[in-house]
């Protein structure tokens, strides 16, 4: 059994295989119709959702599976119930668990008890079903990921810190542009540069946006992290030099945009530059977050793959 909570479980081979079915389940889906026949997956959110809660449901059912959703109306996961005992009980029903929680401690309560795989829908910390669609968004228009140099750009977040872990593990160029003070998580940081070593990736923080100049793909998330209740106005004079408009692309040459959603228009990018279908690869980006999660919910809970 195995859990997808950081992507660091995962070998670069494996990583890669994962993209590889991903595209696979998108150009065929008939032909995985019954890897979760008989199979029953929870999905719990402690968050709001469009595109992880749509998407989940959407692939389980198309794998064959049932998909069981859990909102907290009862209570954040651990306050009504302690986390063990919500493992331990969803295992004894469920094949799989997938979790958007608050907090990175409630998936290792979670994993450490349940005796079926779990899934990191989002936390706090990491996003790794997010950068798995986002790499085939890349492979699908870029080719070897290998070789594509990616810098995000404005709040060092979950993203921030689940594109330096994938990055790190293809063996690709990943660069995190933000302001001083405001960069990705330290030890994750340095955990993804003990990967690079091994795999050859270059990351990169810095807070000059010309140092992305020649890269492939400016990548930007919201200013304000899901359940932090500052306005975007209060932090807009501090983010506003990472926005994602023309001037930045000319600036840096580079020809392609991503965004992991919901979108702040006219705050972290613009309107001109998520609408334009030649530079902003943003909604093939949504859409392969079902491929993505497909991909990963039939390598660990689909008894065809093993």
């Amino acid at each position: 059994m195995r859990n997808l909570l950081n992507l660091m479980e995962f070998s670069q081979d494996e990583v890669l295989e994962l993209i590889s079915l991903a595209r696979a389940m998108k150009k065929n889906p008939a032909d995985y119709g019954s890897w979760l026949k008989g199979k029953s997956v929870v999905t719990l959110f402690e968050k709001p959702s469009l595109r992880t809660r749509v998407t989940f449901d959407v692939g389980i059912t198309r794998l064959g599976g049932h998909c069981i959703y859990m909102d907290q109306q009862n209570g954040a996961i651990g306050k009504r119930e302690t986390v063990r005992d919500y493992a331990k009980n969803l295992s004894r029903w469920c094949d799989g668990i997938v979790a958007r929680v608050f907090d990175h401690g409630t998936l290792q309560g979670l994993a450490k008890y349940a005796t079926v795989p779990v899934i990191n829908a989002l936390c706090n910390l990491y996003h790794p079903c997010q950068t798995l669609a986002d790499y085939v968004t890349i492979q699908e228009h870029l080719g070897d990921v290998s070789k594509v140099k990616l810098a995000y750009f404005g709040d060092g977040n979950n993203m921030t810190n689940s594109l330096f872990v994938i990055g790190a593990i293809l063996g690709g160029t990943v660069m995190s542009v933000c302001p001083k003070g405001w960069g990705p998580d330290a030890q994750i940081f340095s955990e993804a540069q003990e990967i690079a070593k091994k795999t050859g990736a270059k990351l990169t923080v810095t807070d000059r946006v010309e140092d992305a100049a020649g890269y492939d793909v400016a990548y930007t998330d919201t200013w304000v992290s899901m359940g932090d209740n500052t306005p975007l106005d209060a932090v807009r004079a501090r983010y506003m030099p990472y926005q994602i408009n023309r001037e930045l692309l000319k600036k840096t040459g580079i020809p392609y945009v991503l965004h992991c959603q919901p979108a702040h228009r006219g705050y972290e990018i613009t309107d001109d530059v998520m609408d334009d279908e030649k530079v902003s690869l943003i909604y093939d980006e949504a859409e392969n977050r079902l491929h993505a999660q497909m991909a990963v919910l039939g390598t660990l809970i689909s008894d065809k793959n093993k």
